[in-house]
């Protein structure tokens, strides 16, 4: 979606919209409180595997090329950088004097506290900051860099600011001084107890949620279920009935490979998997192995190869010759080139509908995406995994959370280290935590598949020997997508829909990549939008949706209901296989 095409008001200082589309330069400036969407300039898939493999540093220091190239541009324009320099000047003489009227956006919380504008010292502080910050903006506004270097020195750009607001600091936070004053000095201490605690292993960030906030089987992946299947790749849980009749065609869950499968079976009246088999629906999950060193040539093929067996374990316990897929993320990218698969050796009668969650299949146009990476990247980013058999979790984790420092670093920062206090629990976060390993293979054809943007011309990736052709792959499409994602961008999810053949329905949840799939009904702020028809340009389908109140969940029920033939007893036998275990099995608590 664009962004809007106004300048702040006066004394807001957000950044202006980053560009896109190889160079079309937005207006100077956005609104300091905009819509909660995420532009297409988001960081997506492919960065985070590169980002996580080359390490922090590359968040806070641009490339030397970039930073050059900044730096010739401003010396072209001397009269430029003087003007912004005088009017930076002036703005800290008024903040000197106390006539200025800076003021942080109304959803800025790092200074909500009243005493960042009650007291004359902090309120001085914090607008020095604010104008510092909008100098920089403007500055590498003024550039006029090309697309590429703009984005990359305003990743640079926004990591720096964030990381040296004064909110951060100790001696001048309200918060911290009021805690510190109100314990007696104990916040302090705990603070440093907790701060040397999470340096001492990856990822080396605040938590986010206290480590024994949840256990895994009782109060988190919680649905009964038995596992009714195992292979060194995979475990597939077949979730209890609690329906006395059941939709025929069972449906497949494929979570992603970077995290453990109970993103989507949440706490109780939370969880995904819950809900699908409350309305009706068989339901299996496959629960991935945690790989290690001993697993490095686990690829693509590994993983396509597990849904292909997953779908042959569903029918032998099930008796039916169709199923129906919901996938996740970079689940989703798997399950649609072993669909292209299935397609190119007439199998693919075997399946009925396919959901596509937050998942990316074409990556042109990706804004900072396209921008950070480039081949040098690419191959420290490989040979680093290649080297250890694998992309540790904990630094996927790492940068997940700087993707948005503000909310996932600073604001812990503030809460864990100056206040001493513990973060409050929360059945996402402690999730994410929750980190898992992806084998060197994956990570490396993870990253040719996005870098090359394979999967958008027929023939250039394969999956098992066969070429992968979406435009072949004729089943119907559930694509669901975060107005506000910044790993997986909306525009970008949409456009699987013109690569995918088959009819396609597309919905654009609220919230941000994690929280636009966990939207349980019963959230009267819940809405999704959805349109009839899904033409090529995602910006004309935004104009053509409707809003709907409450959560996507039953409307996808009863879109793959339709899929699901027709109503049969709910079963009491694991069919031909064997039941090895309660649910959520053993591969969940692999380290």
């Amino acid at each position: 979606m664009a962004q809007p095409a106004t300048d702040p008001p006066a004394g807001k200082t957000d950044p202006p919209a980053p560009k896109t589309d190889g160079g079309a330069k937005p207006a100077t400036g956005r609104p300091a409180d905009p819509p909660e969407e995420a532009t297409e300039a988001a960081l997506g898939l492919d960065m985070v595997l590169v980002d996580a493999a080359r390490g922090p540093l590359r968040r806070v220091i641009p490339p030397a090329g970039t930073a050059l190239r900044l730096g010739a541009a401003l010396a072209r324009q001397p009269g430029t950088v003087v003007k912004r320099t005088g009017e930076l000047a002036r703005e800290l003489g008024r903040i000197t004097v106390g006539s200025s009227e800076l003021a942080p956006g109304k959803k800025d919380k790092r200074f909500a506290d009243p005493a960042w504008t009650g007291n004359p010292l902090l309120r001085r502080v914090m607008q020095a900051h604010l104008a510092t910050a909008r100098t920089a903006w403007e500055l590498i506004e003024d550039a006029d860099l090309d697309w590429q270097d703009d984005e990359r020195i305003r990743f640079t750009a926004t990591n720096l600011v964030d990381a040296l607001a004064p909110s951060n600091l100790p001696v001048v936070n309200p918060l911290s001084l009021k805690a510190a004053i109100d314990t007696g000095g104990g916040s302090a201490v705990q603070g440093v107890k907790r701060l040397v605690r999470d340096l001492a292993t990856p990822p080396r960030v605040p938590s986010m949620v206290e480590p024994d906030a949840f256990t895994v089987g009782e109060d988190l992946a919680a649905t009964p279920g038995k596992v009714v299947f195992r292979t060194p790749v995979f475990e597939l849980i077949r979730y209890t009935p609690t329906t006395e009749t059941v939709r025929e065609v069972p449906l497949i869950m494929v979570p992603p490979t970077i995290n453990k499968f109970y993103i989507a079976d949440l706490a109780p009246g939370r969880s995904i998997a819950e809900h699908y088999v409350g309305s009706g629906q068989q339901v299996f999950m496959m629960s991935w192995r945690n790989p290690d060193e001993r697993h490095a040539e686990w690829g693509l093929d590994t993983y396509g190869q597990a849904i292909l067996d997953a779908m042959d374990a569903v029918e032998r316990a099930t008796g039916s010759e169709r199923v129906a897929f919901q996938s996740f993320c970079s689940g989703g990218i798997i399950l649609a080139m072993v669909l292209a698969h299935l397609a190119a050796t007439g199998r693919q009668d075997r399946v009925t509908a396919a959901s596509y969650a937050v998942t990316v299949l074409d990556w042109s146009r990706a804004g900072t995406l396209s921008a950070l990476m480039d081949e040098e990247a690419v191959k420290a980013a490989t040979e680093k995994s290649r080297k250890k058999g694998y992309l540790d979790g904990a630094q996927l984790a790492e940068v997940f959370a700087w993707l948005r420092p503000n909310d996932l670093v600073w604001n812990y920062w503030v809460n864990n280290y100056l206040q001493g206090k513990p973060p409050p629990n929360f059945d996402i976060l402690f999730w994410n935590g929750d980190t898992v390993r992806m084998s060197a293979a994956l990570h490396r054809d993870f990253i040719e598949i996005a870098v090359g943007n394979a999967l958008t011309e027929p023939g250039r990736a394969t999956m098992l020997g066969s070429p992968v052709d979406l435009s072949a792959v004729t089943v119907d499409s559930y694509v669901t997508a975060g107005v506000a994602d910044h790993i997986c961008p909306w525009q970008a999810c949409y456009r699987s829909t013109q690569l995918l053949g088959g009819d396609n329905r597309f919905i654009l949840s609220t919230n941000g990549h994690i929280a636009s799939l966990v939207n349980p009904p019963g959230n009267p702020k819940s809405t999704f939008q959805v349109a009839e028809a899904t033409p090529p340009d995602p910006q004309q389908w935004l104009e053509q949706a409707e809003t709907v109140k409450g959560s996507w969940w039953p409307d996808f029920m009863t879109w793959v209901g339709e899929r699901s033939g027709g109503e049969v007893p709910a079963p009491t036998t694991p069919g031909d296989l064997e039941e090895l275990g309660e649910a959520p099995g053993t591969y969940v608590f692999d380290k």
